[in-house]
């Protein structure tokens, strides 16, 4: 008699146990937080902007917040992370010049990212070419890492010009003189208000420039920088 009473309850327990367990599964967003290496995430977003996958979820989907934790190795000298991801230039240059076209007066649009300057050539019929040239800058400035410049021009020749240097890279032959020619001519074009009291309106720091710029920072910089 003892003996059976024990085996129901042995079962009893079980199938409280499974049924938990099924429970408990069954509410758990697993895939809401996982880790991998050093790295905990919310959510997978293989893009910094999912543009591929943007149409395949959901509106709530699209309204988590992106969230990333790092921390350091506990083992010493081992401080490595696996995986970094690198920047696209491309997609940057794509994502800018998408984001500037959306803006008002703009209808065309050139962007070309190199390893520390943003160039943005683009078409506009308003009439306060300065302010205009405020958004294009900052809209430019709020893709790319922090220590680019950026360098605007509304002149519509400047987009043919922008665009010749699409095959070229960092490593090309005189590509940095040509470049500097091109951005003095850009200069000629409203670069919108001075970021800051250090940085003038393209995100230069005094010291930090070209040599051949710097001059030219300088006085821009002054006549830019409470407007």
């Amino acid at each position: 008699m003892q003996l059976l009473i024990k085996e129901k309850l042995v079962i009893s327990l079980v199938g409280l146990y499974l049924l938990t367990a099924c429970q408990f599964g069954a509410g758990e967003d697993t895939s809401l937080l996982h880790e991998s290496g050093n790295t905990i995430n919310v959510s997978d977003r293989p893009e910094l902007y999912n543009g591929e996958n943007v149409t395949k979820v959901n509106n709530d989907k699209q309204a988590d917040f992106g969230y990333v934790r790092h921390q350091k190795s506990g083992v010493p000298g081992d401080n490595s992370f696996t995986n970094i991801p690198g920047f696209d230039r491309e997609k940057a240059a794509d994502t800018i010049s998408s984001l500037i076209v959306q803006l008002p007066n703009v209808n065309d649009v050139a962007t070309l990212v190199t390893d520390e300057e943003v160039l943005v050539a683009y078409e506009t019929d308003s009439d306060q070419r300065s302010a205009t040239a405020d958004q294009v800058k900052k809209t430019a400035l709020s893709v790319v890492p922090r220590y680019y410049h950026v360098y605007i021009s509304d002149k519509t020749n400047m987009i043919q010009q922008i665009e010749a240097f699409s095959p070229q890279n960092s490593t090309s032959r005189d590509i940095d003189e040509i470049l500097n020619k091109t951005v003095k001519e850009m200069l000629e074009s409203p670069q919108g208000r001075a970021i800051n009291k250090g940085e003038n309106a393209n995100g230069e720091g005094y010291g930090e420039v070209n040599e051949d710029l710097d001059d030219d920072m300088k006085d821009r910089y002054e006549k830019t920088r409470y407007k």
